[in-house]
């Protein structure tokens, strides 16, 4: 092949949003579920912005039966006339240029949302048609663009005396893999900037099939962390509630206890959920188990110095931050690193929740016992891990006897199935490739962690065979580097039980390990439910469903249903669940921190009730049903 002189001419420069549409994952993350929903989030958070400067308290999102969506809040409205340097009406420059907007500039905007910073340009330039609409000056102004593309001028379609932007776009079906809106992601997210603007009414109303919700509420970070409460036995009836501004840097947090076991803290920096954490997180643990151990060495309350774990026990807490500069880090750019921002929230939960346990002893007495327990429970856990230690290594050396293990010892090459019951277990092993694949049979149903605390979950002979193995450590000690492997694949029986064991593993390791979901290390592996035969060859059947497209198929069929893996030859095993050529493995992911932790204090957790309509609400979208 002929080599091609490289010079000025073979420079491409992609004018106006061309750079969007070509490399969208960029702008927004990705072009599938996550990415399509990003679209109404950067119009909202310009409703946003308008509420957080004082001038807007309402914002509707309107779903259409023809794919697109309106977004209108009632704040100023994008200004309309000419920007002094581009020679445009401003509105058309924010809807044409990235980075175009006034939240670079402090006086007009001191905090302001959005993640990426991308602007509603990034939504023109990846939408199939969008209408932008301003009621300013007394009048509706209006222009239209077709992906990024303007197509009328800035024209006045009416008077009025209100004011306030309205945008309605179709998403372009070129650039998304499917272009129909979820009402309950919208939901979700929608409600969430609602608790976090105290006062703020947003509006999600889906004409496509007449739905409607409204979220406003007064309370605001205090009635979210109630909400997350709502399925516990709370220690205190009502959360403890404090704010503070210094330096520019406005602190809202919320706090209350339950009387379960697992910790519930979310962390947000101008709206924006920070679900690596970051600055203003660390400050609020620190200063919240300074001020319980301050609290019992000032009243000579006989405990033990509480550790974090300790302190978050049962813990439900928002920790809500407006940053005038935020600095996002981490993988997904959802950890903030301002330093400062540690300081000052430390000094707020300090002096703030200090001066409301000498105000309240009776509150701060039962908060203190509640972590003076957890702490005991750590202690009998670390005893226990001990134990488990020294008879492994006296028994086995480092590693549980039940694990067979891989020959590679690059844990970024090595994968690990966690398999129920020793007669899968037994065909597994002899169907896997031992050179990087490691097999770990579990015995039964393993504990549920929900609803048992930190010494009793350290007894438990499945658990610790399971930490053992997996080689990181849990809670204090947890340490990712330490993994020995890079995919820990879950691989159950495609039936209730499976299920249930699936639940029950996943649950362990959202509490205990969640750091190997967030890098991405866990998997659910999908092994068949049928073997067909047809025409002397073999097929493989997920699920129902797919069994029912087959039976349409012609050749006489010979149906076998397996009821559990150990019902499969390591061939056939091999075949369909362990080779990485046909096998379908989902990689468990965690897209919304407060959503996941609500579903397994529902399913998982003591009560029963919200458990009862959880099912009810969901029973008629189960597809495959094993009884």
């Amino acid at each position: 092949m002929k080599d091609v002189e490289y010079g000025a001419d073979k420079i491409q420069v992609l004018k106006g949003l061309k750079a969007v549409r070509l490399r969208p994952a960029m702008y927004i993350g990705d072009t599938g579920v996550r990415g399509l929903h990003h679209l109404i989030y950067e119009a909202v958070d310009n409703g946003i912005d308008e509420v957080l400067g004082g001038h807007c308290d309402t914002i509707k999102v309107t779903l259409h039966k023809n794919k697109g969506v309106t977004i209108s809040d009632n704040g100023r409205g994008i200004p309309v006339d000419l920007h002094p340097i581009e020679k445009k009406p401003a509105v058309e420059v924010v809807m044409t240029v990235l980075h175009a907007g006034g939240k670079f500039d402090k006086k007009t905007y001191k905090v302001a949302g959005g993640l990426h910073g991308v602007g509603i340009s990034v939504v023109n330039a990846l939408s199939e048609f969008l209408e932008v609409k301003v009621k300013r000056n007394n009048k509706i102004y209006g222009m239209k663009f077709e992906r990024g593309e303007k197509i009328t001028e800035l024209e006045v379609l009416g008077d009025t005396g209100e004011t306030g932007t309205e945008i309605t776009f179709i998403p372009d079906n070129e650039i998304f893999e499917d272009t129909d809106f979820s009402f309950d992601i919208l939901s979700k997210r929608l409600k969430e900037l609602a608790y976090l603007n105290s006062g703020l009414k947003i509006i999600l109303e889906d004409e496509r099939d007449n739905n409607k919700k409204e979220f406003f509420y007064e309370g605001g970070i205090g009635a979210f962390v109630k909400d997350i409460n709502r399925n516990k036995n709370v220690l205190i009836k009502e959360p403890i509630c404090f704010s503070a501004e210094k330096d520019m840097i406005r602190v809202d947090i919320a706090l209350q206890y339950n009387d379960g076991y697992q910790e519930a803290v979310h962390s947000f920096c101008n709206n924006i959920n920070t679900v690596e954490g970051g600055t203003h997180l660390v400050g609020f643990l620190t200063a919240l188990t300074r001020v319980l151990n301050d609290y019992i060495k000032k009243n000579n309350i006989n405990g033990m110095k509480l550790s974090g774990g300790d302190a978050r026990e049962g813990l439900v807490a928002v920790i809500s931050t407006r940053v005038p500069n935020p600095q996002f880090e981490g993988q997904t750019k959802t950890k903030l690193g301002n330093s400062n921002v540690k300081g000052i929230v430390s000094s707020v939960v300090y002096s703030k929740l200090g001066s409301f346990f000498e105000e309240n002893p009776n509150v701060a007495k039962q908060i203190i016992y509640k972590c003076i327990n957890a702490a005991k429970a750590r202690e009998a856990a670390r005893k226990a891990r001990e134990l488990a230690r020294r008879k492994s290594v006296f028994e086995s050396g480092s590693l549980p006897g039940k694990l067979a293990d891989c020959q590679e010892r690059d844990p970024s090459k090595s994968e690990i199935f966690i398999v129920e019951g020793d007669s899968a277990g037994g065909s597994t092993k002899l169907g896997r490739d031992r050179k990087f694949q490691a097999i770990l049979p579990l015995r039964g149903k393993i504990l549920n962690v929900e609803k048992a605390r930190i010494d009793k979950v350290f007894k438990n002979n499945e658990i610790s065979t399971l930490i053992s193995a997996i080689g990181t450590g849990v809670g204090d000690d947890f340490d990712i580097s330490k993994a020995r492997y890079h995919k820990i694949i879950i691989m159950t029986d495609s039936d209730v039980d499976g299920s249930h064991i699936t639940t029950l593993l996943l649950t362990f390791f959202y509490r205990y390990m969640k750091p190997l979901i967030d890098a991405g290390y866990l998997y659910i592996a999908l092994p068949p439910l049928y073997k067909v035969r047809m025409n002397k060859k073999d097929y493989y059947l997920k699920n129902d469903d797919e069994l029912k497209q087959f039976v349409g198929g012609e050749g006489k069929l010979n149906i076998q249903r397996y009821k559990g893996l150990g019902e499969m030859n390591p061939d056939q095993l091999a075949e369909t669940t362990l080779n990485p050529e046909n096998r379908i493995l989902k990689q468990v992911t965690i897209d919304d921190g407060v959503v996941a932790n609500e579903i397994f204090s529902i399913l998982m957790g003591e009560e029963v009730e919200p458990r009862r309509e959880f099912i009810s609400k969901y029973a008629k979208e189960v597809k495959n049903l094993d009884i």
